[in-house]
Order: C-alpha cells, then structure tokens, then sequence
C-alpha cells in the first residue's frame, strides 16, 4: 500500500497494468476533499471525463451534482468522487471483472488513506463490487450495509436517471437518507 496520497496518484497516473489503459485520453484518479468522511464512488470514467481527467463531468456528473448539492455535499468541500476503474472502458461500456480487480487495488489505496466513515456507489456496478456480488439497485437502494466500519449505500447512478427520470424521486430520498446518516455519524462533515 502506498501510504501517500500525492504518490498514489502519480502511480496511478502511470498506470498500465490492463487494456483499458490503451485507449484513455487521462487517467481519471478521483477529485474532492481527500479528508472527507464520504465517498461517493462510480464504475468508471465516461467520454468527458476521459477528456477532463475528473469524474462525473458529463451530462450525468452535473445531475450527481445537484442530488448531492441539495442535501450539502459538493466534491470543492466535503466529499471525495472516485471509480472502480480509472481509464474509460471503450465506448463506455461496463467495465469487465478483470479490469475491476486490476484497478481495484487503487481504490482501496484511497478509501485506506482517506478513511470514509460512509461510501455512497452510484449504480450497479459500484455496488455488486463493493456490497454485494447479487446487489439488486432497484431493490436495494438507500439501504445501509456496514463492512469493515463503513457504512456502504447503493443508489441509481446518475446515467441510468437521466435515460429513467422516473426514478429521479426515489435516488432524492436515498440523498437525504444519506445527509441523515451523515448527521448520525460523521456531522464534521457540514462543519464550515
């Protein structure tokens, strides 16, 4: 484990241990406060974010954006964003099992140097990898689930709103489930 936070992310910056590193403009480390309490983790980078070098840039960051800005959370100030992979999968696709465990090793290097008290995995793909191999999202989203004293929550990644506005009302109720808990556990984290 590195156990630097600015080394982890030239490490992960030179990056060429899978394929998908063949094909990426950047490499799309994470961004946010690296002392926040909450993480908010995706799949993987989409055609924006590959060009930007950031996550959820595009069309479903800016929706990600407003949930978690309507319950106090912005990525400037109290959260931290990353991915399960850190190059784009080819024509966004969802990324394969091989790449996960690959990059895999990365994203634990930052949950273990940024230590969250509560990490929030946006859509199925974050969450059947970090909860639950059979996590079902419209099932189980904005449930609670502690591993390694973490509480872990799927919801609805923004792409899959945007494509399904109806369910736009119920991933809201799983961002103030989210503000709740946090208030629970880690209120520092709305501390100015």
């Amino acid at each position: 484990m590195i156990d630097n936070f600015d080394t982890l992310r030239e490490t992960v910056l030179g990056c060429t241990a899978c394929r998908l590193c063949e094909g990426r403009t950047k490499v799309v480390f994470g961004a946010g406060n690296p002392n926040a309490r909450v993480m908010v983790i995706g799949e993987g980078p989409g055609r924006e974010e590959d060009l930007r070098g950031e996550p959820f840039v595009g069309r479903s960051g800016q929706l990600m954006d407003k949930m978690l800005a309507h319950v106090g959370l912005t990525r400037e100030k109290n959260i931290f964003i990353a991915n399960m992979v850190k190059c784009r999968p080819p024509e966004n696709r969802d990324p394969r099992p091989d790449e996960v465990e690959v990059c895999i090793q990365y994203l634990r290097n930052q949950v273990a140097l940024i230590r969250p008290k509560i990490i929030v995995c946006m859509g199925r793909v974050a969450a059947i990898s970090l909860i639950d191999p059979n996590f079902k999202v419209t099932q189980q989203h904005g449930q609670f689930n502690e591993k390694n004293g973490v509480l872990m929550m799927g919801t609805y990644h923004p792409a899959a709103l945007l494509r399904s506005p109806s369910n736009k009302p119920a991933a809201l109720q799983d961002m103030l489930n989210l503000q709740q808990k946090i208030m629970e556990i880690c209120p520092e984290t709305y501390a100015e």
